[in-house]
């Protein structure tokens, strides 16, 4: 709040420069084309508008009091100069001229007074001093010039009320869009982070409850063991503190670092499969270096993917071929076994949809699946170097 309102002075004080020193130059323009007013005066009267422009621009810097006293007491003096100066038959003429800078660059100064009482009383006494100038050189207060000027004076003061009110009222909504807008940022990380909470769950620790609920079919106990204590492992990490933070949606790691190599996980990966009685052979590229977050979820799409052709498929091996180009990294999981309609799949399943394809799509990649009944299952996984 307290920025909005330096930067609304500032604008404020910038806004009064420019129009008192518009309207000053017109007037005396409007009065050198009148040729009415002798040479002295003239040069006095352009030497107090001189003053009054240079008061203007350091107002425009920092607002101060002495500024506002000057532009008004150097643009009354040019007014009381140059309308006294010219002769009775012309000098309504002159006074005329001289209506843009008393009804607009004096009256400017309205502008940019909020809060600062003296400067306040100041423009109030100038605007006042400014209409008796008119009605002294048109000698009556009926004239056009004191109405022109009277005119100006009642529409900037009340363009300054309508300002002084208005910026109060847009700086609150200003915040409290900053407020939602953290508050919805919030609430995408935490939804992003329970997401992330739940993939890790059903890829790590679900999949071995799931295996000990069916006895550990086709593993064997030592597997059983060793799977087990890895997920007891991952549990404590996370209990200690080391709970997936992520930085954008999807993206989280238990280790921080810029890149890690492709070549070396993979043979993790095939580890825990051949303990689990599924047998992955690899073929393609061996070594590539992915960023942590990317390599993170490549990684669990693709155990997530072997682990349902060790659940569904009903065969012992399974082929992954990785390639890569500059720009993406490709593995493909082939398998032979039985098969299945994709249209048949529930769409709400979580395993395939937030395991596999959501997770890469939050890192820049995609996921897509082709199998049909008795033909085996083919996905190709995507993800960005």
């Amino acid at each position: 709040m307290e920025l909005i309102a330096q930067e609304r002075d500032r604008l404020l004080r910038s806004t009064t420069r420019v129009v008192g020193i518009i309207c000053t130059l017109v007037s005396l323009v409007s009065v050198l084309c009148s040729f009415a007013v002798p040479v002295g005066p003239l040069v006095a009267g352009i030497a107090c508008i001189a003053v009054m422009i240079g008061a203007l621009v350091v107002f425009g810097v920092n607002g101060a009091v002495w500024c506002t006293a000057l532009t008004l007491v150097s643009g009354l003096a040019a007014m009381v100069i140059l309308t006294s100066a010219a002769a009775p038959d012309v000098r309504s003429v002159v006074a005329s001229g001289l209506v843009p800078l008393a009804a607009g660059g004096l009256s400017s100064l309205l502008m940019a007074q909020r809060g600062h009482l003296a400067g306040l009383g100041l423009a109030a006494l100038g605007g006042v001093a400014s209409l008796a100038v008119m009605a002294n050189a048109t000698g009556t207060v009926l004239s056009a010039p004191v109405g022109g000027t009277a005119l100006g004076w009642v529409l900037t003061a009340v363009v300054a009320y309508w300002i002084s009110r208005s910026i109060p009222r847009v700086a609150r909504r200003i915040y409290s869009i900053g407020t939602a807008h953290r508050a919805e940022r919030q609430a995408s990380e935490t939804e992003a982070q329970r997401r992330q909470g739940a993939r890790l769950l059903h890829d790590t620790v679900l999949a071995t409850l799931t295996l000990l609920a069916h006895s550990g079919v086709g593993v064997s106990e030592q597997a059983m063991r060793e799977q087990a204590a890895e997920d007891a492992r991952l549990l404590r990490h996370l209990r200690l503190g080391a709970t997936p933070q992520p930085q954008q949606s999807g993206d989280y790691s238990l280790t921080r670092t810029e890149e890690s190599p492709l070549g070396q996980t993979l043979e993790s990966v095939k580890q825990r499969f051949g303990r689990m009685g599924l047998e992955v052979s690899w073929h393609g590229t061996g070594q590539v270096l992915l960023p942590t977050h990317v390599l993170d979820a490549f990684l669990l799409a693709l155990a997530e993917c072997l682990e349902n052709v060790r659940r569904h498929a009903g065969v012992a091996e399974a082929h992954v071929t990785i390639v890569h180009d500059n720009d993406m990294v490709r593995a493909m999981v082939t398998d032979s076994g039985v098969g299945f309609e994709i249209g048949a799949i529930d769409e709400e399943r979580l395993g395939f949809k937030e395991s596999v394809v959501n997770r890469l799509r939050e890192v820049g990649g995609d996921a897509r699946l082709f199998s049909a009944p008795g033909s085996g299952t083919t996905v190709v996984l995507e993800a960005p170097r």
